[in-house]
């Protein structure tokens, strides 16, 4: 039975970006499933209330750890902490990311660095401090987020969505090199998720949700919950021969061709 897969009982995970949208549900599964949790993010308030919340609703315990992912020095002390709490790490969630559009000639190098520091090496600095511990034990599970953009690209995203492609390359290679110590690595590339910040941005730019899903063969967004969905499953058991893919949820191909209505 694959549910007989999905039990976390006794396993760590550490989910970056964790106190809202995607992360949020993501951690709040995990617990639910048994998992103990580590959450982190910059905002120590919103962190510590979600922690709060996950621990209340599941009987798991969920740590709040405020941190700057993209800083080498507070990743390191976030690890050591999940370790000093947990004593172990078994699922990673590289999911803290985000970006600010604009037309390639206008990025400044700054900008630039920015989105590929939030989306690309802060991946890196939690896979190669929380990994260590992983190839000590000889297992672990890892889930990167990354994007339809770094599947497709998407125009006024150039710095996102090369930042999001090297986090699937990331991905593949992690896999491939970490296969030996029974360590997967995948990635999950969003779609349009609806997520409470995300839905904020698009009424701030004047769109709907309604106009913005038309292309999508399903016909809406998706929620924080069905990307949830898909993340816990990589990082179960019931998925322990799948490594190095990088899985789309995002309602379906947007393709040109004739229409039909």
């Amino acid at each position: 039975m694959i549910t007989d897969h999905l039990d976390f009982s006794g396993k760590v995970a550490i989910v970056t970006g964790g106190a809202t949208g995607i992360g949020y549900a993501t951690a709040l599964q995990l617990a639910k499933l048994g998992c103990r949790v580590a959450i982190c993010s910059r905002s120590a308030d919103e962190l510590l209330a979600a922690a709060d919340r996950i621990t209340a609703e599941s009987g798991s315990e969920c740590l709040a750890i405020p941190t700057d992912v993209k800083n080498e020095e507070a990743v390191i002390r976030m690890v050591e902490r999940v370790m000093e709490a947990f004593g172990r790490i078994d699922v990673l969630v590289n999911n803290a990311g985000g970006t600010r559009m604009g037309p390639l000639e206008t990025i400044p190098t700054r900008g630039w660095d920015a989105i590929f520091d939030l989306n690309a090496k802060s991946a890196y600095l939690c896979t190669r401090e929380a990994g260590q511990h992983m190839i000590a034990s000889k297992s672990g599970a890892i889930v990167n987020i990354s994007s339809n953009a770094g599947i497709t690209g998407v125009k006024g995203g150039a710095h996102y969505s090369a930042a999001k492609a090297a986090l699937q390359m990331f991905t593949t290679v992690t896999a491939a090199e970490w296969g030996r110590h029974g360590i997967r690595v995948n990635c999950v590339a969003a779609g349009m998720i609806a997520s409470p910040r995300a839905a904020a941005a698009w009424d701030a730019a004047g769109l709907t949700g309604d106009d913005m899903a038309k292309p999508i063969p399903l016909g809406r967004a998706g929620t924080p919950d069905e990307m949830a969905n898909m993340i816990v499953f990589l990082a179960s058991d019931a998925a322990s021969y799948v490594t190095a893919q990088t899985i789309a949820v995002n309602g379906g191909p947007s393709l040109g061709g004739m229409p039909l209505d």
